[in-house]
C-alpha cells in the first residue's frame, strides 16, 4: 500500500493500514522544508496558557499510548511531487492501492493522472474537496483503466477509483455532536443511516433499543474525570456492536442505537436566488414607525368621516390630500375640520423622513445581500462555529440543512467558507478568537454550543476555555488531532466543569477508516464516532466471504466485529431471481430491505449494508487481500 500526502491524514491513514489491516505501507511525503506545519495560536491568555501547560504535561506522561507516528519498518520516501520516477521507486507497479491525500485538489488530480498512466490496474483513492469535480475524475480514471486493460477492470485485480472527502466524512459527525438529541447521520448517494446516543435509563424505565444497539458508551461516562473512551480504554471503554447479553448486563451505561436505515434523495438548501426576504428589508424600529403612521392616517380618516359625514373612501382621499399638502386650506370649514387638516399636515411632515429612511434602508439591504451579516439582536440558542475552512464550511452547510441557527467566527476575510456564509445568509464575526470581544460579538453567552474547528489545536482549546469562563454550562466540541492531547484536555475540562458537555473529535481520525477501507477495495459508506472510537458502515457482496455466505443473518452477526443491517435488492444485475419469494422485512422504494429476520439466509449474490469495527472489516476483507497476494 502506498500513501502520498502532506498533512496529518496521511500519517493517520498509514497507521490505520498498518495497525488494523496489517498491510505494509510506503509513505510518500514532501521534503522536510516543504511539509505543511500545523499553525499555533499567536496570543494566549495567561489563564489558558497555564491550563495548556498542565494539559501538555499530562499528555506527555501518556506519550506512547497509541500515537500515530509511522512505524520504523514502514518505508518513508521524500518527494516534492508524485512523478513516474517516484512511482517506480516506491513500487507502484506491484502495489495493490495508492492513496493520494494531499491537501490540494489539483495536486491529487495531477498525481492520479500520472499514476493511472503508469499502472492502469492500480486501485486509486483520491482526496478531493470539490464533490462535482470528484465525480467526473472518478469516471474518467475508471474509463481509462477499462480501456487500458482491454477486458474491463478485471475482477481479480479489483482496479477502481474512489474519490472521498475528509470534510464530507467528518461533517455529519461534528454537526451531530454539537446538537443534543440530534442523530448521528451517515448519508452517501441517497443512503441515510441514523443513530442516536441515549443516556442510561432511570430506575424502573426500559430503554428503547431502536432497530439495534450499535455501541455501549464507556463506563466512565458518568465520572467527571473519566476519559472519553478510546482504543486504549480497555474494558472501561466503549463496546462496539455488543450482543444482547452484553447490552442486558451493561446497567448504567449509555448506548448508541440505530434508528433508521433508508434511502433519500440528495437534500439541497433552499434558496431565493440571492433576493432577501421582505421582512429583512426594514428594521423592526422602522416597521413599527410605518405601522404607527398608517394607524394615524386611518384615525384621521375616521375623524374626518365623523365630522363631515362623508363617505369613508372620500374621507380617506381628502385625508391623504391634506397629508401630502395637495388639498386647499379649509378656511371656511368648521373648527374640527381645520384641526384635522392641521393634524394631517403634521403627520405628512413626519411621514417624509420615515419614507426616506425606508428607501435608504431597502437599498442598503439589497446592496449588502452578498455581504456578511452581523448577529441579530436577541439571538440565542444558536451554534457558534469557529473556522470556515474546508471542515467548517461543510459543517456549516450541514447545520443549515438541519435549520440550526449558526454564527461563524473567522479571522481570514478570504476564507473558503465566506462565499457559503453569504449564500446561506449566516452571520459572520471577523476577528481572531484569541482576542477579547470576538466571542462576545458572536453572542457566546446565549449560545447553545461551541464548535471549535480551526486547524490549530491550541486555538481551539483557548477559545473553548474562554467560552467556558463566560458560560460554564456551554456545550463544547473541539477539533483536536492528537489522541493523547485530546484525552488530557477532555479529562481536565470535565473535571473543571462536571455538569457541562465536552467532546473532542479528530477529522483525520474520522476520515482515515473510510480511506483505508476504500484502499482495501470496498466503498465505505461512512463512519460515526463513538467517543474517540469509530464505527464503520460499508456495503459489500456476500460472495467470497465465508463468514457471511450461506449463513443466516443471526449466524453472521459477530459481537464486536460486524452486524448485518440491511439487504440491497436494487439493480444492477438482478442478483435475486424473479421467481424467488420476496424478502421479509421493511422494504423501501429503492429496494433496500432493513430489519431483516434473523433466519434469512445470505446468498452469494446478495449485497448487504453492515456496521463493522475497523478490525472486523479488516477480517472480512482479509481473504481477498491474501488471494491478491497469492496471485
Amino acid at each position: 500500500m502506498i500513501v502520498c500526502g502532506d498533512d496529518g491524514l496521511a500519517h493517520r491513514l498509514a497507521a490505520e493500514l498498518r495497525g488494523v489491516y496489517a498491510e505494509q505501507v510506503t509513505l510518500v511525503v514532501p521534503p522536510s522544508g516543504r511539509r505543511v506545519r500545523r499553525p499555533v495560536a499567536g496570543r494566549a491568555r495567561a489563564a489558558s496558557a497555564a491550563l495548556l501547560d498542565r494539559v501538555v504535561s499530562a499528555a506527555a506522561g501518556r506519550a506512547g499510548a497509541g500515537g500515530t507516528e509511522p512505524a520504523s519498518n514502514d518505508q518513508v520516501v521524500e518527494a516534492a511531487e508524485v512523478t513516474e520516477a517516484v512511482l517506480t521507486e516506491v513500487g507502484a507497479d506491484r502495489a495493490a492501492a495508492l492513496a493520494l491525500v494531499y491537501d490540494d485538489d489539483e495536486t491529487n488530480i495531477r498525481a492520479a493522472l500520472t499514476a493511472r498512466r503508469f499502472n492502469p490496474r492500480l486501485r486509486l483513492v483520491l482526496r478531493l474537496y470539490n464533490r462535482r469535480l470528484g465525480q467526473h475524475i472518478e469516471e474518467l480514471l475508471d474509463q481509462t483503466a477499462a480501456v487500458a486493460s482491454g477486458d474491463g477492470l478485471g475482477a481479480g485485480l479489483d482496479a477502481s477509483t474512489t474519490v472521498l472527502s475528509d470534510a464530507d466524512t467528518a461533517a455529519p459527525a461534528l454537526a451531530a455532536t454539537a446538537l443534543v438529541g440530534t442523530s448521528k447521520v451517515v448519508q452517501t448517494e441517497g443512503l441515510v443511516l441514523r443513530a442516536v446516543e441515549r443516556q442510561p435509563p432511570r430506575p424502573g424505565e426500559v430503554a428503547d433499543p431502536g432497530l439495534c444497539t450499535l455501541a455501549l458508551l464507556s463506563a466512565t461516562s458518568n465520572d467527571p474525570a473519566g476519559a472519553d473512551g478510546s482504543e486504549g480504554s480497555g474494558e472501561h471503554g466503549p463496546q462496539l456492536l455488543p450482543d444482547e447479553t452484553a447490552v442486558a448486563a451493561a446497567t448504567g451505561r449509555g448506548t448508541v442505537v440505530l434508528e433508521q436505515v433508508s434511502y433519500s434523495g440528495p437534500s439541497l438548501p433552499a434558496g431565493r436566488g440571492g433576493v432577501p426576504p421582505f421582512a429583512s428589508l426594514f428594521s423592526r424600529r422602522l416597521r413599527w414607525s410605518l405601522a404607527g403612521l398608517v394607524a394615524c392616517v386611518l384615525a384621521l380618516a375616521v375623524g374626518l368621516m365623523i365630522v363631515t359625514d362623508e363617505h369613508p373612501l372620500y374621507a380617506t382621499y381628502v385625508t391623504l390630500l391634506d397629508l401630502f399638502g395637495i388639498n386647499d386650506p379649509a378656511f371656511h370649514e368648521s373648527t374640527a375640520r381645520q384641526v384635522l387638516q392641521l393634524l394631517s399636515g403634521l403627520v405628512g411632515l413626519l411621514l417624509l423622513p420615515v419614507l426616506l429612511a425606508a428607501v435608504l434602508e431597502a437599498l442598503g439591504t439589497f446592496r449588502s445581500a452578498s455581504a456578511l451579516r452581523k448577529p441579530p439582536r436577541g439571538l440565542g440558542g444558536h451554534v457558534v462555529l469557529l473556522g470556515l475552512g474546508k471542515i467548517g464550511t461543510r459543517v456549516l452547510t450541514r447545520l443549515r440543512e438541519l435549520h440550526i441557527p449558526v454564527v461563524c467566527v473567522e479571522s481570514d476575510p478570504d476564507a473558503r467558507g465566506m462565499a457559503t456564509a453569504r449564500r446561506l445568509r449566516v452571520p459572520v464575526v471577523l476577528g481572531d478568537v484569541t482576542q477579547e470581544g470576538v466571542l462576545e460579538a458572536a453572542k457566546i453567552h446565549r449560545a447553545h454550543a461551541l464548535l471549535a474547528l480551526t486547524s490549530a489545536d491550541t486555538t481551539n482549546l483557548e477559545a473553548s476555555l474562554y467560552a467556558r469562563s463566560v458560560r460554564p454550562d456551554l456545550r463544547v466540541v473541539l477539533r483536536l488531532y492528537d489522541d493523547d492531547f485530546a484525552t488530557a484536555v477532555y479529562r481536565t475540562l470535565r473535571a473543571a466543569h462536571p455538569f457541562a458537555l465536552t467532546r473532542s473529535r479528530s477529522v483525520s481520525h474520522l476520515a482515515a477508516p473510510a480511506f483505508a477501507g476504500a484502499m482495501m477495495g470496498r466503498q465505505i459508506l461512512g463512519a460515526i464516532p463513538v467517543e474517540r472510537r469509530v464505527l464503520l458502515f460499508a456495503e459489500l457482496e456476500v460472495g467470497g466471504h465465508p463468514q457471511l455466505e450461506g449463513r443466516t443473518v443471526g449466524e453472521a452477526f459477530r459481537a464486536g466485529a460486524w452486524r448485518i443491517l440491511a439487504l440491497n435488492t436494487s439493480p444492477p444485475g438482478g442478483r435475486r431471481g424473479e421467481a424467488e419469494p420476496p424478502v421479509e422485512g421493511r422494504v423501501t422504494a429503492s429496494g433496500l430491505v432493513w430489519d431483516l429476520p434473523p433466519t434469512y439466509v445470505l446468498g452469494a449474490g446478495d449485497r448487504v449494508v453492515l456496521a463493522a469495527t475497523r478490525r472486523g472489516l479488516a477480517e472480512l476483507l482479509g481473504r481477498r487481500r491474501r488471494e491478491r497476494a497469492g496471485t
